[in-house]
Parts: C-alpha cells; sequence; structure tokens
C-alpha cells in the first residue's frame, strides 16, 4: 500500500432534465461496487412496487417524494465513494432551469463538472446554460457525457455531430481547457466504468477511468499566501503554562503556503509581521498549504480579529468598497438596483447595497444584454456593488475563496444571491484608510 494519501475528487453532474444524471451516479455506484446490502435490498424492494421488477438506479440519489413521483431531480444530493486509485464526491443537481440556483450551488466546489448531454435531443438551453455556469465557477475540468447513445443506435456520427456543435460554442466561454467527450449509457452502463463493446470507434476512457486518473493536484493555488480568520483562539487556561498566555489565529488557508519565519501582512491594519508557529489538529509543523485548516502564531501582539485576512507580502489583494461582480440571482423577487442586503465574503458580514445592473446573459447566444431593469430568479448578469466597509479580495479568477460571496436578504435571512468579483483595479494601498460610503 503506498503510504501517500488518496486525492479526492470533487465533481457534479448537470444537463437537462431527463439525461440520466441521477441514474449516472447511480451505475457509478453499482458497477464500482460502493453499494451496501441493505441499499440494494432497498432498490429491489423499490423495482417490485413500482419499477416493474427493474432497478431504478436513479432512487439512490432522488429521495424526496416529490423527486420520485416525477422523475426529476429537485435538490442536490451528494454521494460518496471511492476507488483503489481515488476518493470521490459527487454533486447529484438538478436540471430543471427553475432548479438551476441548487445547480450552481453543488457545483461551487467541484474540481470536474460532468455535463450529460441526451443523444437524442442534442445540445439545447439547458446545455448551454450549464455550460457557461462550469466556465462561469472556473471549474478546471469538464466532461459532456453524450448519454442514450443505445437509443440512437450507438452511431458515430450523431456523437461526432454533439461533439462538434458543443465544440462551435466552448470559444465564447473562453475559459473552459480540459473538456473531453465520452459517449455512455448509463442506464446499461456502457462506458461508464467498464468499456463498452457497442463503441469500437471509440478509444478514449470511461467515465470513471477519467475520473480516476483526471490530474487535479495543480488546481490548487499554491502562490501569494492569504488567510481569513475565523477564530482568535485563547485558551486561557491557567493549569497549564504553555496554554495559558497562547494567543493563535484559526482559519483556513484560501490560498498558497505558510512557512514558519515567513513574513505576512494582517489586512486592512496594513501591519507587518512574521509568522512564529503554525499548529495543526495533529501538532505544530513547519508549513501549511491551501486548503489546510490551521492556527498561526504571530510575531508580535497585533489587535486582530475575525474578518480580518493574513497575506503574503509577494502579491497584495485589493480593498475596496466598489465592486464589480457577476451573479446568479437565486430568489423569486428579482434584483433591482438600490436594494440593499448583506454580502457575505469569507468569514466577514457587510452591509451592501446595489448600484447599477450592467447586463443579464442571453444563454441562446451567449452575449449580455446591456442595462436590464432587474434580474430575474437564475438568471446570470453582472452588477456593481457598494459596501459598508472595505473588502479585502481577489478576483475569482484568480481564486474561487478569496473572490467569491453570498447576497443575504435581510429580514428574511435567506440567500438571494451568489458572486464571483472581477479583478481588482489595483492593489491594496495600506496607507490609505479613507473610504468612502
Amino acid at each position: 500500500m503506498s503510504s501517500h494519501p488518496i486525492e479526492i475528487l470533487r465533481f457534479n453532474t448537470c444537463g437537462s432534465v431527463d439525461d440520466g444524471k441521477s441514474t449516472l451516479i447511480g451505475r457509478l455506484l453499482f458497477d464500482s461496487k460502493n453499494l451496501m446490502e441493505d441499499q440494494i435490498e432497498a432498490l429491489e424492494r423499490s423495482a417490485d412496487i413500482t419499477g416493474g421488477g427493474q432497478i431504478n438506479l436513479a432512487n439512490l440519489t432522488d429521495g424526496l417524494r416529490a423527486e420520485r413521483e416525477q422523475g426529476i431531480t429537485i435538490d442536490v444530493a451528494y454521494r460518496y465513494f471511492a476507488t483503489p486509485r481515488r476518493k470521490f464526491i459527487v454533486a447529484d443537481t438538478p436540471g430543471h432551469v427553475q432548479y438551476t440556483r441548487n445547480m450552481f450551488t453543488g457545483a461551487s466546489m467541484a474540481n470536474l463538472s460532468v455535463v450529460l448531454v441526451d443523444a437524442r435531443q442534442g445540445v439545447i438551453e439547458q446545455t448551454r446554460r450549464h455550460s457557461y455556469i462550469a466556465a462561469l465557477l472556473r471549474i478546471p475540468h469538464v466532461v459532456f457525457a453524450v448519454n442514450k447513445m443505445d437509443l440512437v443506435d450507438w452511431k458515430e456520427e450523431r456523437f461526432l455531430e454533439i461533439r462538434d456543435d458543443i465544440e462551435a460554442f466552448l470559444p465564447k466561454l473562453g475559459v473552459l481547457k480540459d473538456v473531453k467527450f465520452v459517449p455512455i449509457s448509463a442506464l446499461n452502463g456502457d462506458n461508464v466504468v467498464d468499456e463498452s463493446p457497442q463503441t469500437p470507434w471509440y478509444e478514449g476512457p470511461t467515465l470513471l477511468g477519467h475520473l480516476e486518473h483526471v490530474h487535479i493536484a495543480s488546481d490548487w493555488d499554491l502562490t501569494s499566501f492569504r488567510m481569513p480568520v475565523q477564530w482568535v483562539n485563547r485558551p486561557n487556561n491557567p493549569k497549564d503554562y504553555a496554554l495559558h498566555d497562547f494567543r493563535g489565529l484559526s482559519g483556513q488557508i484560501a490560498r498558497g503556503i505558510v512557512k514558519t519565519g515567513q513574513q505576512v501582512m494582517i489586512l486592512p491594519a496594513g501591519i507587518k509581521t512574521t509568522v512564529k508557529q503554525i499548529w495543526t489538529y495533529d501538532g505544530p509543523v513547519g508549513e501549511a498549504f491551501a486548503p489546510q485548516s490551521v492556527t498561526l502564531c504571530l510575531q508580535h501582539d497585533i489587535d486582530v480579529s475575525r474578518g480580518d485576512m493574513i497575506v503574503g507580502l509577494e502579491t497584495l489583494p485589493g480593498m475596496n468598497t466598489e465592486l464589480h461582480a457577476h451573479v446568479c440571482w437565486m430568489n423569486q423577487r428579482p434584483l433591482q438596483r438600490g436594494k440593499k442586503y448583506f454580502l457575505k465574503h469569507t468569514t466577514q458580514t457587510v452591509q451592501a447595497v446595489v448600484t447599477s445592473i450592467e447586463n443579464r446573459i442571453n444563454f441562446q447566444t451567449f452575449e449580455p444584454e446591456s442595462e436590464p431593469s432587474e434580474l430575474h430568479m437564475n438568471g446570470i448578469g453582472e452588477i456593481r456593488l457598494r459596501t459598508s466597509k472595505p473588502l479585502i479580495y481577489d478576483g475569482y479568477a484568480t481564486n474561487r475563496f478569496t473572490g467569491s460571496f453570498i447576497l443575504i436578504e435581510q429580514g428574511s435571512n435567506q440567500t438571494v444571491g451568489a458572486g464571483m468579483l472581477f479583478p481588482p483595479t489595483e492593489p491594496v494601498k495600506p496607507e490609505y484608510q479613507d473610504f468612502a460610503i
């Protein structure tokens, strides 16, 4: 057995209604022998009652009664499985346009996105919408799984036609670089876990084979250290001398590497200091990297609290109250100019007001429609915001942690929008602290 830890791949499935997302995940779990006996027995009982004797693999993820009645996915379902090569966390996300917000949520932390396409229907609006969202979320790897190939007699011409249609709009998305196409039948298991004799013309890997071997080690940005402070750790234990005066700053590293003896800056104060100790759950270490959760002890006693950020000196983030961002709107009440919300960014929450709606995206053409009056539920567009205190941030394209935020409706405390920040126009200047609100 190797002493190296097994990598964890997070991926989501998306696509239109009835493209076979839930069935695909069920097939992955079933054929990779990741189901318990009681789960298999439950599937068999369900088949006897509702499936005419045939196991419905979609029931492994579609657990809500409404999902099984309608045969659609409504909520995001997470499943965990493993092979000898890798561990997986998979999010089964809805395909219906009404639940685009759920798909957005499930895909937000993915290393890879599997976009299913019905071989009979080909490329439709939801295919374009979910491909755009995958690009917008900067998901590094995308697989277009052309499903239900058995219903088009495994014709290579149909597979190539769909691939050409997708490749025609990929340049408009701009950022999808690692893209693969796999012909499959999720219902029968062809090219999902095992190679299919039905596709002698396909020379690529099976879907699981690709998931096991896709390179994700370089997906994490290990330059320009960032750590939002989540908690000031003061045990104040009078019985333990080492803990009596202990003062550490706890949080998850959002970017880069930190080492003992490294010089860092505390923002927004702009004070420089040195990292004296790095503590993890297993004890002190000499260095740590994203996405580890650590506690840092600094050389000097500095006023630091939750919401501040500890950063490396090689490249500084931006800091401003005027923000420009993409947003996916998730509320039935449309987004309008002048509306105030709470904005949660990393470990702090501030008040924010929407100063303008720059555009919204037309998913047929991927072209922006300028200056709409409002942004409706499941719409995506560009907005400008003003916050009550400056945010310390990077562009979302640079870092998904420090470049993202959510909008929360005041009063109801419902999450109504998810945003991705454009890069700052200039790095932070700690000597200038006078921000106009």
